[in-house]
């Protein structure tokens, strides 16, 4: 009854009929329960002293890295008519490939040869700014010859006054010579009287030194008379002097007045050139622009046009081009709380939607299906949704990315942090504290100064 054989009286012995034997059996239970509860007990200990990586989650999408990458819509530079479709939906487009030809729907474009004429009028225009320009050089030289003309006059007529002014100083001279034979003349006349009248002289040598005096008299009077016509003579010189230069300047400026009419309307013809030019130069870039081409390689994902002989306004979009040549990237949102955990370089776990993963939030070693990205750049301005936009770009060392994943795609990101262990990350979750914030260490720290 004890058990302390090992034979069994079980078969021999209904034990059910006996309430010793239940005692001894549920014994049996508790310790093995016991048992569960330890090692239950001791396993918890062990996972809360197992490290945990505290993390961002964030949802997001693919995109690409540089902006040229990513899907683009072409838009029609101008209005038209739509005339001839050149791809289909999912084509392959090379850079410069047309895909739409459109006609023109405004009538002061109908003229078929607009640039032509257009080009005749820059022509026209043209040559009336050179005929303006040669009839500015011809007045340029006509002012030329009016100067040299001018300068040689004024120096005849300044000539003509030196010599006037010479004459007076001679006639001025030859008065003084007059005044002085007058002067003589009279003395001798009065000492030749007075000896006539004492005797001494005759009287025919009195009429002799009277004609002397009447001569001198004669000539002082010319004297005096070529005096006053030579200082006529410089007055009249330098009237002729002033009249010459007065003249000469009103004609070199009504010279110069033409030659300014003509530059005004040379301007004014060289800004109609300058118009005719831009109208031109427009005429012929929107001939060019009936041809709606590809602007990169990539493939035509979808038209929002159709048809043919239907009309589009400019900036209306054409049809969507996805590039084929891109670098992948996955753009999602944090909270402004978690922004400054966030630096550039940063690790970021990524599961793609339609990709299978299996994934441990803590433990981001042992997930599988997920891929590397390292933070790209953050925004320094909030977005619409009250959020910070991130952009993770490929990490190098990691898995490459599927390569059949697609811009627009869904992703699951967890942004790594710290290494803590669980039970800290527990009682974190429980008190709503933030992760906790650290700066990753740098190979290009500079060392500290002793």
């Amino acid at each position: 009854m004890l058990n302390i054989t090992e034979n069994s009286v079980s078969k021999d012995v209904k034990t059910e009929k006996y309430k010793s034997f239940s005692f001894l059996s549920e014994h049996r239970k508790h310790r093995g329960m016991m048992r569960v509860l330890t090692i239950f007990l001791i396993a918890l200990i062990i996972g809360l002293l197992l490290p945990w990586t505290q993390n961002i989650r964030a949802k997001g999408k693919v995109t690409t890295l540089r902006p040229d990458q990513r899907p683009q819509t072409i838009h029609s530079i101008i209005a038209g008519r739509i005339e001839k479709w050149f791809v289909r939906e999912g084509d392959f487009v090379n850079k410069g490939d047309t895909i739409l030809f459109i006609s023109e729907i405004k009538d002061e474009y109908f003229d078929p040869q607009l640039l032509d004429r257009t080009g005749d009028q820059l022509k026209s225009k043209e040559m009336s700014v050179d005929a303006y320009m040669e009839k500015v050089k011809a007045i340029d030289v006509r002012i030329d010859a009016l100067v040299r003309t001018s300068e040689l006059k004024i120096q005849q007529a300044k000539n003509y006054l030196k010599q006037a002014r010479l004459k007076v100083q001679s006639d001025s001279v030859k008065l003084e010579a007059s005044g002085t034979n007058l002067e003589i003349a009279r003395k001798q006349f009065e000492r030749t009287e007075a000896l006539y009248k004492d005797g001494l002289k005759s009287k025919t040598e009195l009429e002799n030194k009277r004609m002397s005096l009447q001569k001198a008299e004669a000539e002082r009077i010319e004297a005096e008379n070529n005096l006053l016509s030579g200082r006529n003579s410089v007055i009249n010189a330098e009237v002729e002097l002033t009249s010459i230069s007065a003249k000469f300047q009103d004609e070199i400026a009504k010279a110069e007045s033409e030659k300014y009419s003509a530059l005004s309307s040379m301007y004014d013809t060289e800004i109609a050139v300058t118009k005719l030019q831009n109208q031109y130069m427009n005429y012929s870039v929107r001939n060019g622009m009936y041809y709606i081409t590809a602007p990169q390689d990539g493939y035509v994902t979808k038209a929002m046009q159709s048809g043919i002989g239907e009309t589009i306004k400019d900036g209306d979009p054409i049809v969507s081009i996805m590039p084929a040549d891109y670098q992948l990237a996955v753009e999602l949102y944090v909270r402004p709380i978690d922004l400054p955990l966030v630096q550039k370089g940063q690790k970021v776990r990524i599961q793609f939607d339609g990709w299978p993963a299996i994934v441990f939030s803590g433990w981001p070693n042992t997930s599988y299906g997920t891929y590397g990205g390292i933070t790209f750049a953050i925004d320094n301005f909030i977005s619409d949704n009250g959020m910070y936009r991130i952009l993770v770009a490929p990490d190098p060392n990691d898995h490459p990315w599927p390569s059949a994943l697609r811009v627009g795609a869904g992703t699951n990101n967890m942004m790594l942090l710290k290494d803590v262990q669980v039970y800290y990350e527990l009682w974190r979750q429980i008190n709503g504290f933030p992760p906790d914030y650290y700066v990753a260490e740098t190979s290009d720290k500079k060392e500290k100064k002793p």
